[in-house]
């Protein structure tokens, strides 16, 4: 049996860490889908904010591999209450992955969500929008 060397012991921890973060991030997004909060750039925010803080994180994982997953100060992203709408950019933040990855998850089972790949809007199960209207008028 062959003794992992350093870089596979880094390229380990670094997968233990995006592995431990989206499934905190994915448990903090559900919290949010169960309220059928809809996905703004501001709640994008703090799921990702929250995520990052979470102490059991930091205490099961270096804090030079955590850093890898922190957004560039640089790489700056709206922080309205609008739909997240990334465009066709596929380039986004570990933690903005998770949470566009779970609430499509839920607008796959879900028939009468909006179309995410069009809008972005991701709401859940009976959370339109007041500005959501048919051609009658009628949300």
């Amino acid at each position: 049996m062959q003794t992992p060397n350093e870089h596979d012991l880094a390229a380990l921890r670094f997968q233990a860490a995006a592995h431990d973060l989206e499934q905190i991030v994915r448990h903090i997004a559900q919290r949010y889908i169960a309220k059928a909060v809809p996905l703004t750039w501001r709640l994008l925010h703090a799921i990702e904010a929250e995520a990052l803080a979470d102490l059991g994180l930091a205490s099961r994982h270096d804090a030079h591999v955590l850093d890898l997953f922190r957004r560039p100060r640089d790489l700056a992203w709206p922080e309205t209450d609008d739909p997240v709408d990334f465009g066709k950019s596929n380039a986004l933040p570990a933690a903005f992955g998770f949470v566009i990855e779970t609430y499509e998850e839920v607008a796959q089972v879900a028939p009468d969500m909006p179309d995410t790949k069009r809008d972005r809007g991701i709401y859940p199960p009976g959370s339109r929008p007041s500005t959501f209207r048919t051609a009658s008028g009628h949300g």
